[in-house]
């Protein structure tokens, strides 16, 4: 089973920049792979694939270094196990709430004795070897959500969690959980407070730390903050973004690099 970087960077308090699929096409995935992410997040939650897409769009990733990740709609062993049968290496799992909800997520995750997934890594052990089963529970990672005001009073039993790897930050989720209009990357005092505390109590269970963001300076803020999963950004926002500044350079005669960028929600 190829080894899962991305977890071992974490594990040894490294930072990784990764990226967001909306879009259900293995041409983009494989393309935004190449591009050199440390890791690519399929979006079932949000974006605009099924389980169709992710079987194509994982060995498309495959052909790279990348690792893939797929966030699934909810906290549903089945579908965190078809995922995983399908080939990814890890789920991020929304709207955890407390220990009850972040250890049936592990759980998911887990070969027995470790946990209760089921066996049948259809086209995972094709790619990843005989040895599959026994380099699971070591190479998956269980990532799950912090994103609304059940989680922030229970932030330590969730990090707590045996088998949890990494929290991740919903930002625009947690901000109406602080009762603000939804926003990708949030300066509300309260938001920032929130997402300080999150942070700092990830270094208190030494897990790994992740962010949502939409743009370069928020990417680097949170680098500069500690966080191990950061996302720069996601894949319509990259092409509207750049569509966008390049048809403006155009317009105004201009090169692209001298035209203000505009910021995209993702």
């Amino acid at each position: 089973m190829q080894p899962n970087h991305v977890l071992r960077a974490w594990r040894a308090n490294k930072q990784t920049i990764g990226a967001w699929m909306f879009i259900d096409s293995p041409f983009v995935a494989e393309s935004m792979a190449h591009a050199g992410f440390d890791w690519l997040c399929l979006d079932m939650q949000h974006g605009l694939l099924d389980y169709t897409d992710i079987k194509c769009m994982l060995p498309a990733i495959s052909t790279t270094d990348t690792i893939p990740f797929v966030r699934v709609p909810w906290n549903e062993p089945y579908e965190i196990m078809k995922v995983l049968d399908a080939g990814a290496y890890g789920v991020v799992v929304p709207l955890v709430n407390n220990a009850e909800e972040a250890a049936r997520a592990v759980a998911a995750c887990r070969y027995p004795p470790k946990g209760m997934r089921s066996f049948g890594p259809v086209r995972a052990a094709m790619s990843a070897g005989r040895n599959y089963a026994q380099e699971a529970n070591d190479e998956i990672a269980c990532i799950v959500m912090i994103e609304t005001a059940e989680a922030l009073e229970n932030l330590d039993e969730i990090m707590s969690t045996p088998g949890v790897d990494a929290v991740y930050i919903g930002p625009a989720d947690l901000a109406f959980a602080l009762g603000l209009p939804p926003s990708g990357d949030n300066d509300e005092p309260i938001h920032v407070e929130a997402v300080n505390k999150i942070f700092e109590c990830s270094r208190k269970h030494n897990i790994a730390a992740g962010i949502q963001t939409g743009s370069v300076a928020y990417t680097k803020r949170y680098l500069d903050q500690g966080f191990h999963m950061v996302t720069l950004g996601g894949d319509s926002g990259f092409m509207a973004r750049m569509a966008r500044q390049e048809l403006k350079a155009a317009r105004q005669g201009s090169d692209v690099e001298k035209v203000d960028p505009e910021s995209g929600f993702y």
